[in-house]
This record gives structure tokens, sequence and C-alpha cells, in this order.
């Protein structure tokens, strides 16, 4: 290592790790990994001025304040919902990000999971597993020409609907911070949520956590859908609340979900998400395409040497500044 470089950390190893090396090299030195936990975080960070982060450890007050060194938080990915983005200001602490750069491999992953919840992938596997035959397997429902609500129309959203556009499929989408879309390009109408709720036979999750979105999915919305309804959630976790998922799977309100995100992450193996075969879990992998991690990764290594440099990022990667009170 070169005393003279700056130093950086990266909270766990990323995929894949050779560009970010390569990128780096020169530029910074690079730790990978840590344990965990904020104490692990906060001793790792020591002396350290840039760190790059997935969603594994919260960058909270705590941390931000307890590291004096820190100058730049990269975040690996879109969500800024794990960053105290009101204590970095705070602190003088840059944070820079890649909204939309992995909203393609977000909405084909929601699209994944869709699709094997109706066609009983899971089940089929299982039925395989046990010695049986396509039988002895429930008959699958289809995509192509039914309806699907999407929560939140944003870059993950939008990109969805126009993957189903190919399916003839109807498309109701709710966002109450976009107020005007043009249905003949993404095929999809704009409405209020119980619409988008009640109406389609499938409905997915593509939101921003915020606190007006957590726990937005809640026993009142799903005793709004359909009872042959499939729940797709590949935005974060906390929008939906798991107790009354469970309940409504339990009591036959729901014919399945497929799932990425989970309020508890890693995804406990006792959950009792594990034990419905019309449930497909994920690790939290939806934009862990390779094409889409790398280019984030030269995105936030251009960004660090703009920062080294004295130079501010470009507008579109800087975090947006939290209001202030006045």
């Amino acid at each position: 290592m070169s005393g003279d470089r700056p130093t950086a950390l990266v909270d766990q190893d990323v995929k894949p790790r050779a560009v970010l090396e390569q990128g780096v090299e020169g530029l910074l030195d690079l730790e990978v990994g840590v344990e965990p936990t904020e104490e692990a975080l906060i001793a790792a960070l020591e002396g350290k001025e840039i760190l790059y982060t997935t969603s594994r450890l919260p960058v909270n007050r705590e941390v931000l304040e307890a590291v004096e060194s820190l100058r730049l938080v990269a975040k690996i990915g879109t969500g800024l919902d794990t960053i105290d983005l009101t204590a970095a200001a705070e602190q003088d602490v840059t944070v820079v990000y890649t909204p939309g750069m992995n909203a393609r491999s977000v909405a084909e992953h929601a699209l994944t999971l869709l699709l094997c919840v109706k066609r009983n992938v899971l089940v089929g596997q299982r039925a395989l597993e046990a010695g049986k035959w396509r039988d002895e397997v429930p008959n699958a429902t289809p995509v192509a020409g039914t309806s699907v609500g999407i929560v939140g129309f944003g870059n993950v959203g939008s990109r969805l609907a126009g993957l189903l556009d190919g399916f003839n499929v109807d498309v109701y989408a709710y966002d109450p911070y976009v107020h005007d879309i043009d249905t003949q390009i993404t095929g999809a109408e704009l409405t209020d949520l119980e619409t988008t709720l009640s109406e389609p036979e499938a409905v997915v999750v593509t939101a921003e956590h915020t606190a007006e979105t957590r726990g937005m999915i809640d026993a009142d919305a799903f005793a709004t859908m359909r009872d042959d309804a499939v729940l797709v959630n590949t935005a974060r976790g906390p929008i939906v609340d798991t107790d009354s998922l469970v309940d409504a799977l339990r009591e036959g309100r729901l014919a399945g979900a497929g799932l990425d995100v989970f309020e508890t992450e890693p995804l406990p193996p006792d959950s009792p998400l594990h034990g419905f075969e019309n449930v497909v879990t994920t690790p939290h992998i939806a934009a862990s395409s390779i094409r889409a991690r790398a280019a984030i990764i030269h995105t936030l290594v251009d960004c660090t040497a703009r920062f080294l440099d004295g130079e501010v990022p470009p507008d579109r990667f800087l975090a947006p500044t939290p209001p202030t009170d006045r």
C-alpha cells in the first residue's frame, strides 16, 4: 500500500470484484470485507476516506459521526434507504449512487418471479424431486392476456411495463409522484392505488422504500386484492407486511408470491415463507446481473476519481440533499 494514496473500504466482497479492483488501481488503496455489525464497520473505516457500500450494512448517523476521516460514500446500487443522508450532509460526506442503472435487471427479475409463480415452476421442481410427473402438478395460470398492477412507476416500473407489452397484458400503474404517462408508449394506465391492487391478477411492487411506503402492502391491501392474484416484490422488504402476507397465503386469499426482498434480511431459515409451494424466493439478487453491476462499479469509480481530483461528481449521481427544518 502507498501511504500517499487515499484508503477505501468496500463493506463486502462484490461481483465482479476484478472490475472494482482494476478500476481503483493506482487511485486508492482498497480493503474488502467487514463483519456485518455496526461496531465492525466503524472500526474498519478508521482512517479511511471512502466507503463503497451495498445494502448489507446501514450507514447510519452513528457510523457517520464516529468516522471523522470519511469523505465519500459510494452506494453500489440505487436504493438510498440504508444511508442517513441528513447525517451525511451534516458531516460533510458526499454520497453518490447510480439511479436507474440496474433498473432493467430488476424489471427482468420481477417478470421472472411472476412467471415462476404463475407457471408453477417451484411446484413442478418439487414434484420431480419427489418422483412425480406432470399429472400430479396443478395446471399453470397464464400471464399473457391478463392484467398486472405496478406499484411505483419509476425506472423499474416503467421498464417492467415495457417487458409486459409482449404478453398483451393490461397494466395498471400507481405512483403518486407520476402525474401523466403516455399509455401508447408505456402500455400502462395510470390509476389510483385501490384500482392497481383490486383489478389485476398480479401486483408487482417496484416503489422506493420511504416512510410513506413502509408497510403499504398490509392486511387492508391484501383484502383489496383478488383471491387469484399473485404478489411480486423486488423493491424493499419493509414495503410488504410479512405477517399480513403469510396470513393471506395461509387463508387462500392470495394465489402466490414471488419475493426477492424481505423485512428481515437474510431471510431466516425458519421463516414461514419457506413453507409455501406457491411462494418463490430469491436472496435479494434482482439487481445483480453481471452487466448492470459492472456498469455501476465503473460509474462509481469515475465519480470517485472526480471527487479525489477536487471535482463535483455529475449531478445525476449525487444523492439528493434532504430538506432542512426551518
